[in-house]
């Protein structure tokens, strides 16, 4: 059973910054696309930003410009680095990734971010 593990949310200010890390417990080229997802309270999950075997990199029209993925193979990790932060970035961030063998899909427990002055 593969576990995603999140890390470094917490609190920020408006226009400042935050890392988060997902470690993965086996390698994370055996996903075929892995990233990050979002759920702002009271509203539906959305997709934050990912990155696919390949390299390819997506992200959330609203986070576009403001957030880079990226990942560490060496590691078992996949970063979001998030700058220019908005109350609206309010959100518990999940760990997301699908198998590229068996397509299941894996979630982290989740890190709560909060945006406030």
């Amino acid at each position: 059973q593969v576990e995603l593990v999140e890390s470094g949310g917490g609190l920020a200010q408006p226009g400042g910054s935050l890392r988060l890390s997902c470690a993965a417990s086996a390698t994370i080229y055996r996903f075929k696309v892995m990233g990050w997802y979002r759920q702002p309270p009271g509203k539906q999950r959305e997709l934050v930003a990912n990155v696919t075997l390949e390299g390819t990199t997506n992200y959330g029209d609203s986070v576009k410009g403001r957030f880079t993925i990226s990942r560490n193979g060496a590691d078992n990790l996949v970063n979001l680095q998030m700058n220019s932060l908005v109350p609206e970035d309010t959100a518990v961030y999940f760990c997301h990734a699908i198998d590229l063998i068996i397509h299941k899909e894996y979630w982290g427990q989740g890190t709560p971010v909060t945006v406030s002055s």
